[in-house]
């Protein structure tokens, strides 16, 4: 068997990279090729790929999102080079640098149509710890009574349904597709920078949600709520509303929010005419203080 080098990843590597993920799944795009000279650049992260040959082989990176929690993404693997222990390979490296960095758990997201890489997660030492879906409501100005205290978004959030089914996790405000420990510091942040949107009433706060980005892209400009969490209907569609109008006033022609993946917070959405993903995705995570 040919040897199998683990190495940091280079701007020169891109062509080999590009070649082996261009096909990644069938009828679906994968976005590595569009973005990897930026994606391996930064100091909170360290990308290797697995070389043979002189050839790139093999491809994964971790992300440090908070100071004890990594998120490894991004794991693609030479269909040619499959079935030798490179995706193992790698992501042992990944998380051992993520220990040094002192990070207790490294998390990671698998679409839920990807058998191959939920299995390969489940092997490697991932356990299943949330499930979300998107919902799209459609941009549209308007009002609705919200608030932006971060205090009251964290009284509800702690005692909501929504955090005991999600794992206390939601979007990362820096690192797209990652998510980590919602906290009250994330809410004031929202608050100061993008949005943050909390539905009270007589009885006290009914539901959050918190804008992590814009982005812009050929289809328009889309934007991200970090998670959307409601007690009732009532504030469901107080809060659908409010991400509408923030969106709108963003000039956003697209949303997507993360919710819980449940019968009753899907079905709210439906029932407020909130388009719905088509596909829920499942976070998995590995304890890094157990070697």
């Amino acid at each position: 068997m040919t040897e199998i080098d683990l190495r940091p990843a280079t701007h020169d590597d891109y062509d080999d990279v590009a070649g082996f993920t261009r096909d990644t799944w069938d009828e679906r795009s994968d976005y590595l090729a569009d973005v990897y000279h930026d994606w391996i650049a930064g100091p909170d992260r360290q990308t290797l790929v697995a070389e043979t040959d002189g050839r790139v082989v093999g491809i994964a990176q971790v992300v440090l999102l908070s100071g004890t929690e990594a998120w490894t993404q991004g794991m693609r693997v030479d269909p040619d080079h499959r079935e030798r222990g490179i995706s193992r390979a790698l992501d042992a490296a990944l998380r051992e640098w993520a220990r040094e960095q002192g990070a207790v758990v490294a998390r990671n997201m698998v679409f839920s149509w990807n058998g191959a890489g939920l299995g390969l997660s489940r092997s490697i030492g991932y356990d299943p710890v949330a499930e979300f879906r998107w919902l799209h409501p459609d941009p549209e100005p308007g009002e609705a009574q919200v608030t932006a205290d971060p205090d009251a978004a964290w009284s509800f959030w702690t005692a909501s349904a929504a955090r005991t089914s999600l794992g206390g996790l939601a979007l990362d405000m820096d690192e797209s597709w990652a998510l980590r420990e919602l906290t009250r510091g994330m809410f004031r942040r929202a608050a100061e920078e993008t949005a943050l949107l909390a539905v009270t009433r007589a009885d006290g706060t009914r539901g959050v949600a918190y804008r992590t980005r814009t982005v812009d892209r050929d289809e328009g400009r889309l934007a991200e709520y970090g998670v959307g969490a409601w007690a009732d209907l009532d504030a469901a569609e107080t809060l659908l509303t409010a991400i509408a109008a923030d969106a709108a006033d963003c000039g956003a022609d697209r949303t997507r929010v993360l919710v819980p993946e449940e019968p009753r917070t899907v079905s709210d959405g439906a029932l407020l005419r909130a388009e719905l993903g088509d596909h829920p995705d499942f976070v998995l995570a590995a304890d890094l203080t157990d070697r």
